[in-house]
């Protein structure tokens, strides 16, 4: 039977694909359509522990819904991050032996000045920093006393660039969220009103039914949209919430509305940790704790507001009454360039400030006893992520898929209107030029020429408008996958189906102006064909782009790429080079050409039947005989057709597998040796203590930072005052 089905599958092959490149093609569709329809969804993670579901009561998108946060504390030492030189073989330290904690219901702020490795720890220590060969990271970072590697905590990221589908309105991106990750609310009703909620705590009330805009189309606030960036990612009630900058590019006021989100955030239950340059008094009065940083290294971690300026002022640098104490502590961790000077010295003083407070740091600061039983019932309570429960899932993402699409497709009015724009223009120039040709030897040319400018017209303007636009789309579903949201499956063949109408549009609007202009074959018949030809054409263009932008990172490098590779397809489009004088090492280009392909078929199209007048025998009599000059005298147009489709199908899965290999790889965490001896002995220690007695395991002995305590030893050697620039 299994035989069998091989030699049918076999021949539908050859049949439909022909020979060579047409049967890898579709050998490679098959393939990637079974993998498609055949996928349940995201991977499942393992199925729950019965005592853990009876412990914990809920599932993930329960607690989504009503709203509970498990509370987590992060405890991180001796983080240490190097990226390599192979060119000058050295070594530069991002972090160097950074150790903290942070604590639910409390707002932890990384600041530093520009490249002292903030971002880079918020991303060690959400698990979101970028792999790479160069890279070396280690040290220990625990959640609840548990290994990061064994983490099953939910958490939420919100990165420093807000990207949304940007002919929603605010409503439709939470509403669409939420029925993507929370797929057990399945009524509108208790939807609508678990979205209402949502709107309200984050204060998006007044704008919840406006489009969510982009750099084209004026929409929600810089501020509304970081605050629309939080709501997506509360929907699952995440333990812990980390937030790149979430103040710039913001105005003040929009800044302080940003970090009153995150401080109540924190006052919910959330263990939020944010990263910031510079920030305003009145926001740095929202911080709980504080982290400061300079070129990698630890200045100063604990309690926020008054201790660091106490902290500081025991070694002499003293913050001038009426000033922003954030600016004051920016300045003092800060090298100072404008002179040799005053790098030597604010070096100096930023060596002897990360010396003592290293000589003051033992174990996990500001840490607080963990009680053996209370982490082993607080492990037992880990909600697993699972998103996808059933392949029925496969099913609903598609269709939800299929709705944005569409929305984002059909409301997307300017550009619309600038491809209709540029369509009947382009038609109405190409018509004005080639006016109602006749049959004239010399119309045998301008016939073809027209034909070859329609074909490349119609693909490098479906080109362009694809990689224009996919690659920052591109960067929205990469973060949607990342946290389960779905899979690929449904969202490619969601998109290909809802921008099925709206690409057909323009290529029908460019050939029912061109057509009778120029007067090509004057049939209806033909007609439909000429339009059907050029559509299919547009469609393996929008497909070609997909991979273009599948397989750059950015949309400069994207339009750069595309229309090179396209303008090889041109050169070998059928007009330029006979096919059959194409160099043997190229003779491969032509069959994958949609260029070449389009042309052929509307030059049968145009071509056949045709009589044109002749004065001499050597003229060119009829249709075919033009068509035998360029070698497709035997060619049918369902031959053209046929190749358009193995060519779409085949940039579509070439997108598919591009997607699947460059999604996010992230830096694993490196654990020195001696703490893998300690967290065994840890874990035993707690498995003892759970079965015979409750016992409290205390921390290593910590030195709190302590305004009333003097410092001891500090090795800061004192060049002179320190005094704020700009002070009086």
């Amino acid at each position: 039977m299994a035989g069998f089905g091989g030699k049918k599958v076999h021949q539908m092959i050859v049949g439909f694909g022909g020979s060579g490149f047409g049967q890898v093609a579709i050998a490679v569709a098959i393939s990637f359509l079974v993998r498609v329809f055949s996928a349940p969804g995201p991977a499942l993670p393992p199925e729950n522990d019965p005592d853990d579901t009876l412990e914990n009561g809920s599932d993930d998108s329960e607690a989504g819904a009503t709203g509970k946060v498990t509370p987590v504390t992060i405890s991180w030492r001796n983080i240490n991050c190097s990226l390599s030189d192979k060119s000058s073989k050295s070594v530069r330290f991002l972090l160097r032996n950074v150790s903290g904690e942070a604590r639910p219901g409390r707002l932890l702020a990384i600041m530093g000045p520009s490249g002292s490795g903030k971002t880079t720890l918020l991303n060690v220590l959400a698990g979101q920093l970028t792999a790479s060969p160069r890279l070396h990271l280690s040290g220990v970072l625990e959640f609840n006393g548990k290994p990061a590697s064994k983490n099953t905590y939910k958490f939420a990221y919100v990165r420093q660039e807000d990207l949304f589908f940007s002919q929603l309105t605010v409503r439709e991106t939470l509403s669409l969220a939420t029925e993507l990750q929370l797929p057990d609310i399945s009524s509108a009703e208790e939807r609508d009103e678990f979205v209402n909620t949502l709107l309200f705590k984050l204060g998006l009330v007044s704008c919840a039914d406006t489009n969510v805009g982009d750099a084209k189309v004026r929409g929600i606030s810089g501020g509304e949209k970081k605050r629309l960036s939080m709501a997506c990612e509360l929907l699952a009630s995440p333990s812990v919430i980390f937030s790149d900058e979430p103040t710039t590019g913001l105005d003040a006021f929009q800044a302080e509305k940003v970090m009153e989100t995150l401080q109540q955030l924190a006052q919910d239950g959330h263990t939020v940790i944010c990263s910031i340059h510079q920030p305003r008094g009145s926001v740095y009065s929202k911080f709980d704790d504080i982290i400061l940083l300079t070129e990698g290294s630890l200045v100063y971690a604990g309690p926020a507001r008054d201790e660091p300026l106490a902290y500081f002022s025991k070694f002499g640098y003293q913050c001038p009454d009426h000033t922003n104490p954030a600016e004051f502590l920016a300045d003092l961790i800060s090298i100072d360039y404008s002179s040799s000077d005053s790098v030597y010295t604010s070096k100096k003083r930023i060596d002897g400030l990360v010396e003592s407070f290293s000589e003051r740091l033992s174990g996990v600061i500001y840490a607080t006893p963990i009680a053996v039983n209370n982490l082993s019932n607080s492990r037992k309570k880990i909600s697993q992520r699972a998103v996808a429960k059933k392949k029925g899932v496969w099913w609903k993402q598609f269709w939800l898929l299929l709705k944005r699409a569409w929305m984002q497709a059909s409301r997307d009015a300017p550009t619309n209107k600038v491809r209709a724009r540029m369509s009947v223009a382009s038609a109405i120039i190409f018509g004005s030029v080639f006016w109602r040709m006749g049959n004239s030897q010399t119309s045998i040319q301008d016939r073809m020429g027209l034909l070859q400018v329609t074909a490349i017209n119609t693909a490098m303007a479906a080109l362009t408008k694809t990689v224009g636009v996919f690659p920052k789309e591109r960067a929205i579903v990469d973060r949607e996958r990342a946290k389960g949201s779905y899979s690929l499956g449904p969202y490619l063949l969601s998109k290909l189906l809802a921008e099925l109408p709206i690409g057909a549009a323009f290529p029908l609007m460019f050939g029912t102006v061109l057509y009778p202009m120029a007067r090509l074959h004057p049939t209806l018949q033909r007609f439909g064909k000429f339009c059907g030809i050029i559509t299919m054409e547009s469609f393996a263009a929008s497909a070609m782009g997909l991979t273009v932008g599948a397989m750059v990172p950015t949309t400069e490098a994207a339009m750069a790429v595309g229309p090179s590779l396209m303008t090889v397809f041109i050169v070998f489009g059928g007009y330029y080079v006979n096919p059959e004088n194409t160099p043997i090492i190229f003779r491969w280009i032509p069959s994958c050409s949609l260029i070449r392909w389009a042309f052929q078929g509307v030059s049968i199209n145009e071509f056949s039947g045709l009589q044109f007048d002749h004065q001499h025998s050597f003229d060119i009599q009829t249709g075919e005989q033009a068509l035998e000059r360029i070698s497709f005298g035997k060619s049918r147009i369902r031959d053209t057709v046929i190749a358009q489709n193995r060519i779409l199908l085949f940039w579509y899965c070439t997108t598919y597998l591009l997607l699947e290999k460059n999604k996010p790889k992230y830096q694993q965490l490196e654990i020195p040796i001696d703490d893998i001896d300690n967290n065994t002995s840890l874990l035993k220690l707690e498995e003892i203590n759970s079965e015979e007695v409750d016992q409290t395991l205390e921390a290593p002995p910590v030195v709190q930072v302590d305004s009333n305590q003097p410092p001891e030893s500090p090795r800061v050697d004192f060049v002179g005052p320190f005094v704020l620039e700009g002070a009086k």
